[in-house]
């Protein structure tokens, strides 16, 4: 009788593990890894969003923000299931290379120029971005740069070369790069009293602005448009493919578009939704 009380605890026993298990496999599969930059970390907008998300599908998201270059390369190596992020040159290579599943876009901000208060470049609030960064290259004053091939990096570095600065040259003396995040690097430019290009989503949620202020705006070469793909889970097969694409149909679709377009900083809007549609 004592070994048949026994056997059957242990059974019962098997049981809850097994269930525990199938419980615990179950919630995994409700999850997914998004990698995404700094800016739509910082800014909050995912604190915003990705409560909606869940509240409507049961899906949990980590978020891996780096920058966009990192964010990429960890793509490629299969370490998430999504990526939103804003360089759509290297997304659409992404693609093209096979690891990634079609390319959306979700929404779109701006870039800004941010010095010192006292602005001893002259930029005096101008729109032309070629002109001020030309405006800088000759007063040769502070400038951090993120300088860690992020979204941001590489349009700055874009903008450099239009102007017909090779700003490599200049490395190390007024022109510093800090491998950092936009906060962070923000953050030096406070202390340094220097200019930085800077999304403007993550200006508006920056705390520490000190003596800093937006100096050059306006120009359409500072759109900055972002997108959203799905990691190919023919080349990553763990890729969790059901609960990422519901992610980014619902990120493009009326629901997802209304979140983001009712995220808001004192009154100020910072991502404007531009999907177009479309299912992956």
């Amino acid at each position: 009788m004592k070994n048949k009380i026994i056997t059957a605890l242990t059974a019962l026993g098997t049981l809850a593990m097994v269930a525990t298990g199938t419980i615990a496999n179950a919630e995994e599969k409700k999850s997914i890894i998004i990698q995404s930059t700094t800016s739509t970390q910082n800014s909050g907008l995912f604190d915003h969003i990705l409560p909606m998300f869940k509240e409507q599908t049961g899906i949990n998201v980590k978020v891996v923000a780096v920058g966009t270059g990192q964010a990429l390369k960890n793509g490629r190596n299969g370490d998430g299931d999504v990526l939103l992020v804003h360089a759509k040159a290297a997304e659409e290579k992404f693609i093209a290379e096979g690891y990634g599943v079609k390319r959306f876009d979700v929404m779109y901000n701006d870039f800004v120029i941010v010095g010192p208060k006292s602005d001893p470049a002259k930029l005096g609030g101008t729109k032309d971005i070629i002109g001020a960064l030309k405006k800088l290259e000759k007063a040769k004053v502070p400038f951090a740069s993120r300088g860690d091939d992020s979204g941001t990096h590489k349009k700055e570095l874009q903008l450099w070369k239009t102007a017909g600065i090779d700003i490599s040259t200049h490395s190390g003396t007024w022109y510093r790069e800090t491998g950092s995040g936009m906060g962070a690097t923000l953050n030096v430019a406070a202390g340094m009293g220097a200019y930085v290009m800077s999304d403007r989503a993550t200006w508006l949620a920056f705390k520490n602005k000190d003596n800093l202020e937006i100096l050059s705006q306006g120009d359409p070469m500072l759109f900055n448009q972002y997108g959203v793909m799905l990691v190919n889970p023919e080349k990553h097969p763990h890729v969790k493919a059901k609960a990422g694409r519901a992610f980014i149909n619902w990120l493009t679709g009326p629901k997802g578009q209304s979140a983001i377009g009712s995220y808001k900083l004192n009154g100020k809007q910072l991502f404007f939704p531009n999907a177009k549609g479309g299912a992956v």
